[in-house]
């Protein structure tokens, strides 16, 4: 097993930080680059890795492209990052591949879109109380003024209620294990560390796309030579890439429509059977129990329970319809029409590590409460080591697109409607039963994208090193 350089590592992309439930996502733009480097030198000693303790608070960081290039990373350099990070997420074929249409175009977005300030900078800073994150969220934008960073846009959030999101659903249940990153979880979810941090092998036992320094910029002895040989310097090692995009939720259409959908013959609302819906949909019930292992009723006791697979227990999708948001987006053993071992195997070469955290008031909705007063919503974040074939892959091929399994018909119910479908076009929601299907029809979106970008978050070496080129 490769030994993992936790010391370098940012720590959340390890740990999910619920002991600091109050965070700032500052979204910085840079106007003075010999300014930035100085701060930056600074900084570095105080982001948080993976093996950091006793920490009063914790500080990640990661760069868009542009912000690589405004620091002064030679072009040749930028260019060694992967296409997808270099292009950034509002090219048109990103809108394509993401479903950024309509409502959700980036030309509506608050920020990240080709109508905002430039991005260059996430600095993400988690404290343990809000009168700690204010006075420390103080002292990082007097520092900002001082060195010519601009704040372009902040990012409010805070853990789940019970971890509970807007719609009502226990959220981040499902996550991978990172082999050798001391956490650790069930045998099905230990993934290689190159499918999530640059320099170690991945799934196909190969080290991942990693930036290589092709024009000598700074003190190039701090950085390690590039793993497979080439002699060139290696920038990505012990780095990682980080989706981050704000979701606005709908809480009162999406319940609103479930409750039109399940009314009894009387037209009376049945909030139970509005409920078992949102589940079918979901996968899971609010609860977060799984549907696999509670096919009818909600056992009402909150539970991270993730121990199940789909082929022994669930393959005609039967208990769990196939195309629920959490099965689509991790069909363990049951993968297309492969067997179980092979299912798992491809299903591994596709996992991200999901940052998600909330927004807006604290509001966890149900069928019978479902109007927040402001607008709520979540921040959803995930790191992986090829936005492509991880995270977009994901929301394309497994969410976004209609035929999935046996279906014909089917986007994830939660995220892959389109807003204004093409004339003629259908979007419902299947659901296997034993001598026929059923079907909701209309399917309507209620997740709207805010804003988004791609970042890369270097290793704590690399951050130090980029304060001298």
């Amino acid at each position: 097993m490769e030994q993992l350089e936790l010391s370098e590592i940012q720590g959340f992309l390890v740990r999910d930080y619920k002991e600091m439930p109050f965070s700032k996502y500052f979204l910085l733009q840079i106007s003075d680059a010999a300014k930035a480097k100085y701060f930056l030198k600074e900084i570095s000693k105080k982001i948080t890795s993976v093996a950091s303790a006793n920490q009063e608070y914790y500080l990640n960081m990661g760069f868009t492209s542009a912000g690589f290039s405004a620091l002064g990373l030679h072009q040749n350099n930028v260019h060694s990052f992967t296409r997808e990070f270099r292009e950034g997420m509002v090219t048109p074929h990103r809108q394509r591949l993401l479903g950024d249409h309509d409502s959700n175009d980036p030309q509506n977005w608050n920020w990240g879109g080709p109508s905002n300030d430039a991005i260059h900078l996430a600095l993400m800073l988690f404290d343990s109380t809000e009168e700690n994150l204010n006075r420390h969220s103080q002292q990082l934008l007097d520092e900002f003024e001082e060195k010519s960073l601009k704040a372009v846009h902040v990012l409010n959030a805070e853990t789940f209620p019970d971890d509970k999101e807007h719609f009502g659903f226990r959220d981040g249940i499902s996550q991978p294990s990172i082999i050798g990153s001391g956490v650790t979880g069930l045998k099905i979810d230990d993934i290689k560390p190159g499918e999530f941090v640059l320099g170690y092998r991945n799934e196909y036992n190969v080290h991942p796309d990693t930036p290589l320094m092709k024009e000598a910029q700074g003190n190039m002895s701090m950085l390690p030579n590039d793993p497979d040989g080439s002699g060139q310097k290696d920038l990505g090692r012990n780095g990682t890439y980080f989706v981050l995009r704000q979701l606005k939720e709908d809480v009162d259409g999406f319940w609103n429509f479930l409750n039109e959908k399940s009314k009894n013959e009387d037209g009376s609302l049945n909030p139970d059977e509005s409920t078992k819906l949102a589940a079918k949909m979901m996968g899971r019930w609010p609860s977060g129990a799984p549907l696999v292992k509670f096919p009818d009723k909600d056992p009402g006791v909150l539970t991270d329970d993730n121990d199940f697979v789909y082929t022994e227990t669930d393959k005609l999708g039967l208990k769990c319809p196939f195309g629920a948001h959490t099965r689509r987006t991790n069909p363990r053993d049951n993968f297309e029409e492969t067997g179980p071992a092979e299912s798992l195997k491809l299903t591994r070469k596709h996992r991200i590590m999901r940052r998600v955290r909330s927004y807006g008031e604290k509001f966890v909705g149900s069928a019978t409460q479902h109007t927040p007063v402001d607008e709520v919503g979540i921040l959803f974040g995930c790191f992986n080591a090829d936005i492509n074939r991880q995270f977009e892959f994901i929301q394309y091929t497994w969410a976004n697109y209609p035929k999935f399994k046996q279906l014909y018909a089917d986007p994830d119910p939660f995220i892959g409607v389109k807003e204004n479908p093409p004339e003629g076009v259908v979007q419902q929601f299947t659901i296997p039963m034993e001598t026929h299907n059923k079907y909701v029809d209309g399917l309507k979106s209620f997740v709207t994208v805010k804003g988004g970008a791609y970042f890369f978050f270097p290793s704590l070496n690399a951050l130090e090193y980029l304060s001298t080129i």
